[in-house]
């Protein structure tokens, strides 16, 4: 792909997402909840429609042609996705799951259940997703590690004199956000993986909001493990990837077992299949993979690196904006360094009431926690508004949302 960043067509871009059309009250929408879910292009969907227009069969099962040409789609669709992610060991090192959260959970079972024990520890970050911050907490109460959390400075960043303390030869997984969906905080996930094997532990990557809108690679970064979800990036639900370096993932056992994963069951026991197929028991999210490779086909089209530069000048462009209100507080870095969302509360209005306002103006945002609920403890707030952009989103948009934010002020006045 061609990482020299030109600006995005954006008109052209918005016809391939009919439902940006939509209006509500006569509003059209202003969608800006991509950090939960990003839409769908129409050649996303039509690559889904296709697959069970013609060819729709159960994979690895049949002598017959439609499961042979599924088959085929489907293992092909883990080549792309590696090559999306620049995995050179291609589709032994890229498993498919249903979401980040289960490639999280897939690590910590299959890998933490069996290495962790007492006088481990696992290293987070304060400012990490639920689907790593629950997961490893409950993996190490199970094993005797013990989880540490690496602090943020004031700024919203992470404390990387503490990261470097905290990681030593007792730190046995190292898990980071590498993009924060509340803050936007972009974390040096390559520096904290160059720490971690310095002490010969792991690195984990939650890539769930980096992949979609950066370039990523895997190897640059030399992370050990990484995840990241399709609905994030313009492909479907129901579909997540786990990137693992291949000698770790022939090292672990399945995490499910089933149809699939085998290749000989006896009454005794069983052995198991070749990579990745082992990690992938019974029937697969063999159209969610399908259309994951065609939504890497569609970014890689419009480059990452446009992708980039798009959306973090839409998210400095909302930073600015917001800022020059006295009564708004944005949580996270300035606004020419972040990825592309921002989180923030205006004085008097819950959060949740500020995203009703906002809805009845037909701008879709995220109001909560955010799945950060230790993050907000340290923010010293329990829930936060949150805009969040895509390949789709313009400079009006925003203005729209500010515009929307106006009228909540003057409402609660």
């Amino acid at each position: 792909m061609s990482q020299h960043a030109q600006p995005l067509d954006v008109e052209a871009i918005r016809a391939d997402f009919p439902i940006l059309q939509r209006e509500f009250d006569g509003s059209r929408l202003v969608y800006l909840d991509n950090a939960a879910t990003t839409q769908t292009p129409e050649p996303v969907v039509e690559t889904i429609a296709d697959y069970y227009r013609t060819t729709n069969a159960n994979v690895h099962r049949g002598l017959h042609q439609l499961s042979q040409e599924a088959s085929v789609a489907y293992e092909e669709a883990h080549d792309r996705v590696a090559e999306f992610v620049g995995a050179s060991g291609g589709r032994e090192e890229v498993v498919f799951t249903k979401n980040t959260t289960e490639a999280v959970n897939l690590v910590a079972y299959a890998w933490g259940l069996n290495e962790l024990g007492p006088g481990d520890e696992v290293v987070l970050t304060e400012m990490e997703h639920h689907a790593a911050l629950v997961t490893w907490q409950q993996i190490a109460k199970r094993t005797g590690a013990d989880c540490h959390y690496v602090p943020i400075t004031d700024e919203g960043r992470l404390d990387m004199d503490a990261a470097r303390e905290m990681i030593t030869d007792d730190t046995a997984m190292v898990s980071a956000v590498h993009v924060s969906n509340t803050l936007g905080t972009v974390n040096p996930v390559g520096e904290l993986a160059d720490i971690a094997h310095d002490h010969g532990a792991y690195m984990f990557v939650d890539a769930a909001q980096s992949v979609p809108n950066r370039p990523v690679d895997v190897e640059q970064l030399d992370a050990d493990f990484l995840a990241f979800s399709g609905h994030k990036m313009g492909g479907p639900t129901g579909i997540g990837v786990l990137y693992g370096k291949r000698h770790l993932l022939e090292g672990m056992e399945p995490y499910l077992y089933g149809g699939d994963m085998i290749l000989k069951v006896t009454f005794e026991d069983a052995t198991w299949n070749e990579l990745p197929w082992k990690f992938e028991a019974g029937t697969p999210v063999i159209s969610q993979g399908i259309a994951l490779a065609e939504a890497c086909d569609y970014l890689d089209e419009l480059g990452m690196a446009n992708v980039e530069r798009h959306e973090a000048a839409l998210a400095e462009y909302a930073h600015d904006r917001l800022t020059s209100f006295d009564d708004v507080e944005v949580y996270g870095p300035p606004g020419d360094d972040r990825g592309g969302l921002v989180a923030f509360n205006l004085d008097g209005v819950h959060a949740p009431d500020l995203s009703s306002i906002l809805n009845d103006s037909a701008v879709a945002i995220r109001a909560g926690d955010h799945c950060t609920q230790p993050l907000h403890d340290v923010l010293g707030t329990a829930a936060s508004a949150r805009a969040s952009f895509y390949v789709y989103n313009t400079r009006e948009e925003v203005d729209r949302l500010i515009e929307a934010i106006d009228d909540a002020r003057q409402l609660f006045a």
